[in-house]
């Protein structure tokens, strides 16, 4: 995803944005996420059309669900801050974690064929979001071109990231598995103007194992083994990529 056409704004207020990361008084043009969440064709008096239909709430804990499984679906949603979780659960009761979103990215499109989220979303840590009435995006849509284009766009993304995801778990060793995730997690961040180099995995090992199919156990000794193999520094949740090239070959990138 592309930069709105402004660029003087995103940064003149980026440092407001960081020191306040979860104050939802910011703007959709003064969020340093716009670059990510906007489409680039978008005019300013368009943002402010789209900023006055986007809905910014209280910060959620860790822990805290922005929806659950057969909620009606009424919106979606933008990371501001933090980090979030969705994840499913079967007829056997058995969860599983379907994806990760980080600042920028939209998530909660999960409802759109149905009335209802077939998907619950929960916050990994503390997080901001905007909510997007689904409603209003539509009828703004229809006055927006661009902005039609672009959700058509994240969807396409969505699906792929799905049809991806069913690759990885029925084909991939354990150490592709976990090498594709890093380098997922390592080009998201590059993308903020974060180091896709040194980053926090804001998940835990057990919800990395769930999303890749693979047990605790498992995801632990792969990241053991990538530090040996000088793949990686690892502490806790803090990750030190060393060797990228390494990396992208055991994914098959």
């Amino acid at each position: 995803m592309t930069a709105i056409s402004e660029p003087s704004d995103l940064s003149r207020n980026s440092t407001m944005t960081v020191a306040c990361p979860h104050n939802a008084s910011i703007s959709c043009t003064d969020c340093r996420m716009n670059s990510l969440c906007l489409p680039i064709a978008l005019e300013y008096d368009e943002v402010e059309r789209l900023n006055e239909i986007v809905q910014r709430g209280r910060p959620l804990q860790k822990d805290s669900h922005v929806y659950d499984i057969a909620d009606e679906f009424s919106a979606v949603y933008a990371v501001r801050s933090g980090s979030i979780k969705t994840y499913s659960v079967n007829e056997q009761g058995v969860i599983q974690v379907t994806g990760f979103y980080l600042p920028g990215e939209i998530f909660g499109m999960d409802g759109i064929a149905h009335t209802h989220h077939v998907s619950a979303a929960v916050a990994m840590e503390t997080a901001s979001i905007c909510e997007i009435p689904f409603s209003r995006l539509e009828e703004l849509s229809i006055t927006m071109p661009s902005l039609q284009r672009h959700f058509f766009k994240l969807m396409s993304k969505e699906i792929t990231s799905d049809q991806q995801l069913i690759t990885l778990l029925s084909k991939n060793s354990a150490e592709e598995r976990v090498a594709t995730l890093l380098l997922s997690i390592s080009a998201r961040n590059a993308k903020r103007g974060l180091s896709g180099i040194r980053f926090r995995l804001p998940m835990s090992r057990a919800d990395i194992g769930n999303y890749l199919g693979l047990t605790v156990e498992t995801v632990s000794r792969v990241f053991s083994r990538f530090q040996k193999q000088g793949l990686l520094n690892v502490d806790k949740k803090e990750i030190e990529v060393v060797d990228t090239l390494a990396l992208q070959e055991l994914a098959n990138t």
